[in-house]
C-alpha cells in the first residue's frame, strides 16, 4: 500500500519543486544521457562509463560517475571542458544543453514499464488499464511516450545540433556503430577495441550476472524482482493484440512514424488476445 501511495505522489504536482531542485548545478558543459523510462538508459550509462573509463561496470560505479540528475554534485568529470554525463527521465527543460536521447519502440516500452512496475507493487490493474493511463500521460510523472519524444526531438537542441537520438534497436543491433555515433558527438576519441570491449563487457546476460551480483530492486511476495528484465526488440509483436495495438498507434503512431517504425496492425491481424510482461 505504501509502495502505491509513494508511486501517486511520484505523478502528482508536488514533484513539480522537487524536479526544479533536482537541476541545481548542471552547467552547460554537462551533456545528459535522456530516455524516457524503460528505454536502455541503463545499459547505455555501462557502456559508456566502460568505454570513456576502460574500468569495468557495475551499477555502484555507473550510479556514482554517471548519475541520475539530482545526484550530479559529485559526478566525475568525463568529457572536455569537465564536462559530465548525467542520467535524465525528465521532458525536455531549457537547462539541457546538449544529450544523447535514447529512444525505444513504444509498444516494447509499455510492456516493460507494466511490468517493472508490477513487480514492484506500486499498480494492482489489468495491462489494458495501465494502457489507457500510459497513453494518457498519467501512469508515471514523465507524461506520455508521444509527448515526451515530440518534446525531445523538437526541442531548440535539435536546432543547434546538440540532439543525438539513438534508437535502442539499432544499438543492440550495432553496438560499435553507435557508439562511434557518440563518442564523435561527445568530442571524445576512442579506440575501436575499447568500445568492443565494453560492447563485450555488458552483454545482456553479463548486465543479469552483475545485477545478481548487486541486486537493484528487492524481492516482493513473487519472489526476486529484477530491474535488468528482457531487453527485447520487437517483443510486442507476440504480446500486444491488434486492439491495443491499434490504440497505442492511434495515439502514438504520428511519432512513431516519424522515427521509422514501422506499424505492425496488418501483421497482428492474428495474434494471441492477451498481453504478457517483458
Amino acid at each position: 500500500m505504501l509502495k502505491r501511495l509513494r508511486y501517486q505522489l511520484s505523478k502528482s504536482s508536488l514533484r513539480v519543486p522537487l524536479v526544479w531542485k533536482r537541476h541545481w548545478g548542471v552547467n552547460d558543459q554537462d551533456v545528459f544521457v535522456a530516455s524516457y523510462p524503460r528505454s536502455g538508459s541503463t545499459w547505455l550509462r555501462f557502456l559508456l562509463f566502460e568505454t570513456l573509463t576502460k574500468n569495468d561496470a557495475g551499477f555502484d560505479n555507473v550510479n556514482r560517475v554517471i548519475p541520475d540528475v539530482g545526484m550530479h554534485g559529485e559526478a566525475t568529470p568525463l568529457l572536455p571542458k569537465q564536462g559530465r554525463l548525467i542520467k535524465t527521465h525528465e521532458p525536455f527543460r531549457p537547462e539541457y544543453k546538449k544529450a544523447v536521447y535514447v529512444v525505444r519502440d513504444v509498444r516494447d516500452v509499455v510492456l516493460s514499464e507494466y511490468a517493472y512496475q508490477k513487480a514492484l507493487g506500486r499498480i494492482a490493474g489489468t495491462f489494458d488499464q495501465y494502457l489507457d493511463d500510459f497513453l494518457k500521460g498519467t501512469a508515471t510523472g514523465y507524461g506520455s511516450w508521444q509527448e515526451h519524444v515530440r518534446g525531445w526531438i523538437d526541442s531548440p537542441l535539435t536546432k543547434n545540433g546538440q540532439l543525438l537520438v539513438v534508437k535502442y534497436a539499432e544499438l543492440k543491433k550495432d553496438g560499435l556503430v553507435q557508439l562511434q555515433r557518440i563518442m564523435q558527438f561527445l568530442g571524445v576519441v576512442v579506440e575501436r577495441q575499447v568500445i568492443l570491449n565494453a560492447i563485450q563487457n555488458n552483454e545482456f546476460n553479463k548486465m543479469r550476472a552483475k545485477e545478481d551480483r548487486n541486486p537493484q530492486l528487492g524481492k516482493s511476495a513473487e519472489g526476486e524482482n529484477r530491474f535488468v528484465r528482457k531487453g527485447t526488440v520487437g517483443g510486442w509483436r507476440q504480446q500486444l493484440t491488434p486492439e491495443q495495438l491499434q490504440r497505442i498507434e492511434q495515439m502514438a503512431g504520428t511519432i512513431l512514424a516519424r522515427l521509422h517504425y514501422e506499424s505492425g496492425l496488418e501483421e497482428l491481424s492474428l495474434a494471441p488476445n492477451a498481453a504478457s510482461a517483458d
